[in-house]
C-alpha cells in the first residue's frame, strides 16, 4: 500500500466476516466485492490493512481467527461504537436476529435500516451501508454481522452469548 493510511476501516471486519462465512479457501475478490456491495478496490484495500494488522495470513487467503476473535471481542465497541437509535423498518441485528434470538427475548428489537427490511426497531448503523443487502443473500453471514453488532451494542450478557456463539462458527474451542 502505497501512501494509504493502515488503519481497519468497519468494512474491513465485513469482509473478513465474509471470507469466514464462505469456507472456501479458494475465493476471489471480484466475488467478495459483487456479494458485499464493495467495489473489487475497496476488498483489496481491505485485504491489505487486514495483513498489516495481522488478521490475514500473510498470503492474505486465510483469517486469523484468533486474532480476529479478540479484536471483536475486545476493541471493536471502542473502535466501532453504536448506539440504538430511532424505530424503523430493517434488516434484524443484534439480539433480535438468529442465533441470539433464541437465548434473549425482549421488546425492542435492533435493526439495521433497510426499506425492505421485515421488522421494525431501534436503527443500529451498520458496519457498512451494504450489510443489509449482504446479510440477506448470506444467512451464515448474517449471523456474524448481528452478534458482532451485540459486542458493539449489547449489554454484558448479550456480549458473553455473543462471543460463545461467534466461537462456534469460528470453530474455536475453550
Amino acid at each position: 500500500m502505497k501512501t494509504q493510511s493502515q488503519y481497519l476501516k468497519p468494512q474491513d471486519v465485513v469482509v473478513l466476516l465474509k471470507i469466514i462465512s464462505i469456507k472456501n479457501p479458494n475465493w476471489k475478490q471480484k466475488d467478495l466485492a459483487n456479494e458485499l456491495g464493495l467495489s473489487q478496490s475497496e476488498v483489496s484495500e481491505a485485504i491489505a490493512r487486514c495483513k498489516y494488522a495481522n488478521l490475514v495470513d500473510p498470503r492474505g487467503k486465510s483469517v486469523l481467527k484468533f486474532g480476529l476473535l479478540e479484536f471483536i471481542q475486545y476493541g471493536l465497541r471502542y473502535v466501532f461504537p453504536q448506539k440504538a437509535g430511532p424505530v424503523v423498518r430493517g434488516v434484524p441485528t443484534s439480539h433480535s436476529a438468529a442465533p441470539l434470538n433464541k437465548f434473549i427475548t425482549s421488546s425492542e428489537n435492533y435493526v439495521w435500516p433497510y426499506a425492505k427490511g421485515t421488522m421494525r426497531g431501534h436503527s443500529v448503523i451498520p458496519l457498512y451501508n451494504s450489510v443489509p443487502q449482504a446479510a440477506l443473500k448470506d444467512e451464515k453471514l448474517h449471523q456474524l454481522l448481528a452478534l458482532v453488532d451485540a459486542l458493539r451494542i449489547g449489554k454484558s450478557r448479550e456480549r458473553g452469548i455473543a462471543i460463545e456463539e461467534i466461537k462456534k462458527i469460528f470453530e474455536i474451542g475453550e
